[in-house]
């Protein structure tokens, strides 16, 4: 029985090796090698790097475009996680509470398919299109001198005064679809016993939504926070995309700062330091939601 047991053991170990291997080669290797280019000065090429030490993490620290940038992501961080998850979480229990309810199923699924449409949408086609919208003469402007508003008509993505809240906009515009799915799939697990009985003694819709809806979404609310904070440290795309950092690095983010020193100033060993960095943050804040996440799921049993 026991040879038997280390037999199978042994055959998942094999199964394990290709993804192992993979790991190694797209993550783990890139990693310690950005991790030691981080203390070198280094432009590319077949130029050796040279050792530095921590030269470039000291310079980094009184780097006003670095401090800049963190900046920036806080504001990503509220696009990207708490606006969504509290529109999300709004969202989903009207389309399940009353939408389902008072219409058909049918319309219901009609308008999660429409809020996740922007999630499933190429990023280049997102870009295209919004900076469309945003610009000078977009749709949004034209409007706002349609009907007489022309003071009010800007450059959204060419104006340093209102760019980083342009891209914050089109941020939540595609992440809330995604927590709405999301949060859909959990209210769909709710006994549909206890909003009848909340309904019996005449609770409010507000009542219904604060006492059952957000305690039985705890899991999925955990888990949405935690994925789009980590896509809010590393956010890159959408501003390659819609604004390349500008106008007068207004829109910088680690991401994009260090891609710019990487591949524009050629500053290869500072660029990874920015990298190294902002690894290391994520994974620490990862770590600390999925502890959160533990202790929450153990104080439910």
């Amino acid at each position: 029985m026991e040879n038997s047991r280390s037999a199978g053991k042994a055959g998942y170990y094999f199964y394990m090796i290709p993804g192992m291997l993979g790991f190694a080669v797209v993550v783990l290797i890139p990693l310690i090698a950005n991790f030691a280019i981080s203390f070198t000065t280094w432009k590319g090429g077949v130029i050796p790097p040279r050792y530095v030490g921590f030269e470039n993490y000291q310079r980094l620290l009184q780097d006003a475009a670095f401090w800049g940038s963190i900046q920036h992501t806080l504001l990503f961080i509220i696009s990207m996680t708490i606006v969504p998850i509290l529109l999300g979480l709004v969202l989903a229990a009207v389309l399940f509470d009353y939408i389902s309810a008072q219409f058909s199923e049918t319309w219901s699924s009609f308008f999660r398919a429409g809020f996740y449409l922007p999630q499933i949408l190429p990023l280049t086609a997102v870009g295209i299109l919004w900076g469309w919208i945003l610009n000078p003469i977009g749709i949004i402007s034209a409007v706002l001198r349609a009907i007489g508003l022309d003071f009010m008509a800007k450059n959204w993505l060419g104006d340093a005064n209102y760019a980083l809240w342009a891209v914050s906009a089109v941020i939540v515009w595609v992440q809330v679809g995604y927590c709405l799915v999301v949060f859909m799939s959990g209210l769909a697990r709710v006994d549909p016993s206890l909003y009848e009985a909340a309904e019996l003694d005449n609770a409010s819709w507000f009542g219904r939504f604060r006492s059952i809806t957000i305690p039985m979404l705890m899991p999925e609310i955990f888990v949405v926070a935690l994925t789009t904070l980590i896509a809010a440290l590393k956010v890159f795309a959408p501003i390659y995309v819609l604004t390349s950092g500008g106008p007068d690095n207004a829109t910088t983010v680690p991401s994009y700062l260090s891609y710019y020193h990487f591949f524009t100033t050629n500053r290869v060993g500072y660029a990874a330091s920015i990298a190294t960095l902002q690894t290391i943050v994520t994974i620490v804040l990862g770590i600390v939601f999925l502890r959160m996440q533990s202790k929450q799921s153990e104080g439910g049993h």
